[in-house]
């Protein structure tokens, strides 16, 4: 019997799961992410956090057979690392991955995603028709999207295809993303950003509001909780429908899915404000096939079991290439 394992790294915590070539859950492990001094220091943490998982599974790391590797970007693929991520320290400019795990397990084969593309592995392993045309859009913290077409799970020449977020949907460039460029889709309806938007629109309209939209302490949340009992609530709602809808259509228009799923706290939070108006939506923004829209069926999970998908089928999530 072969065992495999999967990695989801974020920048608050990382976690490990071993399972069976079936993909039969057999051990995790969860731990705080590193946050330094070095990016080797994070490696650590990261491996300390495979072997809790080996450990739980009852397994050597040394009889991994493969393992898959989930991650917040950028990525480097050439070196097999995570260059200076932007939600850890400034000291942290590179976090060597593909070698030390390899070290670590024995083994060569070692496949590195972003968590957007282990994401649509994910989804693709475990979806009943382990579709060729897919994608699969986070709306959580930030956004990003993994993409299958034709039966390829795209990567980019640096292992960050697909970072949908970043596309450009306001020409105005009212926001201001994370990135430091304006008038991306991040910069409008990612959790991190919803407060800062809300604030924004309610200056820059006429509607009152009971909703503390101006306080720092303001957040995503708050904002869903008032819909149905606020006016600017749903007018904000809906206008952070209407951009989702736009980025959600220009991963359509350029990838031709047959199914999106959508996941990410935002979306998985709140499925009627988030990814129903999505739906109601898309028909008037597409030429050409409307894709189903459908929420994540892996929950919080679908980054690791993406990964650990990775690891039983080559970084494909094709179940033809399951190993044996």
């Amino acid at each position: 019997m072969g065992v495999y394992a999967g990695i989801d790294i974020g920048a608050t915590y990382t976690r490990a799961i071993v399972g069976d070539e079936t993909g039969e859950e057999l051990g995790r492990n969860r731990q705080e992410t590193p946050q330094g001094p070095t990016g080797t220091d994070v490696t650590e943490g990261i491996l300390d956090t495979l072997r809790g998982a080996a450990d739980n599974a009852g397994v050597d790391p040394t009889e991994l057979t493969a393992v898959g590797i989930g991650s917040v970007g950028p990525l480097n693929l050439a070196e097999g690392a995570l260059g200076s991520p932007a939600n850890l320290p400034d000291t942290i400019d590179k976090i060597p991955l593909t070698g030390p795990i390899g070290n670590l397990t024995e083994t060569d084969d070692v496949y590195l995603h972003n968590d957007g593309i282990a994401g649509v592995i994910g989804e693709r392993f475990h979806s009943d028709r382990n579709p060729d045309d897919m994608a699969y859009v986070t709306i959580s913290t930030g956004i990003g999207a993994g993409v299958c077409v034709d039966g390829h799970v795209l990567s980019g020449c640096d292992g960050n295809a697909a970072e949908v977020g970043h596309m450009t949907l306001d020409p105005e460039g009212t926001m201001t993303c994370g990135c430091g460029q304006d008038g991306h889709w991040e910069a409008y309806t990612s959790g991190q950003n919803i407060p800062r938007y809300a604030k924004e629109f309610y200056q820059a309209g006429d509607r009152e509001t009971d909703m503390p939209v101006t306080s720092p302490d303001f957040t995503a949340p708050d904002l869903f909780e008032y819909a149905g009992e606020d006016e600017f609530a749903d007018a904000f709602i809906d206008r952070l429908a209407t951009f989702n809808a736009m980025g959600v259509a220009n991963v359509v228009q350029a990838y031709a899915p047959l199914v999106i799923y959508l996941g990410g706290a935002v979306a998985e939070n709140n499925p009627e404000l988030v990814v129903e108006k999505i739906r109601e939506r898309l028909p008037d923004m597409v030429f050409g096939n409307i894709p189903e829209i459908k929420l994540t069926t892996l929950g919080d999970d679908v980054v690791l079991k993406g990964a650990l998908a990775s690891a039983l089928t080559q970084g494909t999530g094709d179940r033809e290439k399951l190993r044996e």
